[in-house]
């Protein structure tokens, strides 16, 4: 099957389960009879005309990544060949992506087509959710600098230990992404 035609159909089970669970919660919605399933159609439709922007871009981000940046550059800076220079690369820009998942994993999809390995996608991926710099002033403001400091020391190591470990662990794996 071409490759194209897989990644549809790789979509599609997850496409049925949350039109599902859609169907169903706007049934209790409207069973319940007081109107909150029209709130919620509302509420939803107002977060998808702010996130659908956001999407947009890092959608084109991700294709940017895969067709502008030459693949020796790839292999070479966060290829399997790259070793801890990929993982630390990873770690770094992952820590650095902002927004949701919407904008990082495109983007990681984006780098797995490109041909990067295993651990510098393992590193990236655990340095955008435990590291998140662009998140840091707001839990600053909410939580206090001192348990951001602790939180932040706690998990320091945690993506180049989990891009090596990953690079370790499933080196053959990357190639089969």
């Amino acid at each position: 099957m071409p490759k194209l035609a897989r990644k549809r159909t790789d979509m599609l089970m997850p496409t049925i389960v949350m039109g599902a669970i859609a169907l169903i919660l706007l049934i209790v919605g409207i069973y319940k009879g007081q109107g909150q399933h029209i709130t919620a159609i509302k509420y939803g439709g107002s977060l998808m005309l702010q996130i659908i922007p956001l999407l947009l871009f890092a959608f084109f981000v991700a294709g940017m990544i895969q067709e502008l940046i030459p693949q020796k550059a790839i292999s070479h800076w966060v290829g399997s060949e790259s070793g801890l220079r990929g993982i630390i690369i990873g770690t770094i820009a992952g820590g650095f992506t902002p927004g949701g998942p919407y904008v990082s994993l495109p983007i990681i999809a984006g780098l797995i087509k490109s041909g990067a390995s295993i651990g510098t996608i393992v590193a990236f991926l655990t340095a955008w959710s435990l590291w998140a710099i662009a998140r840091l002033p707001l839990e600053i403001g909410i939580l206090g600098y001192k348990f951001t400091i602790i939180r932040v020391a706690c998990t320091f190591f945690f993506p180049p230990l989990a891009g090596l470990l990953a690079q370790f662990l499933f080196a053959n794996y990357s190639k089969g992404l």
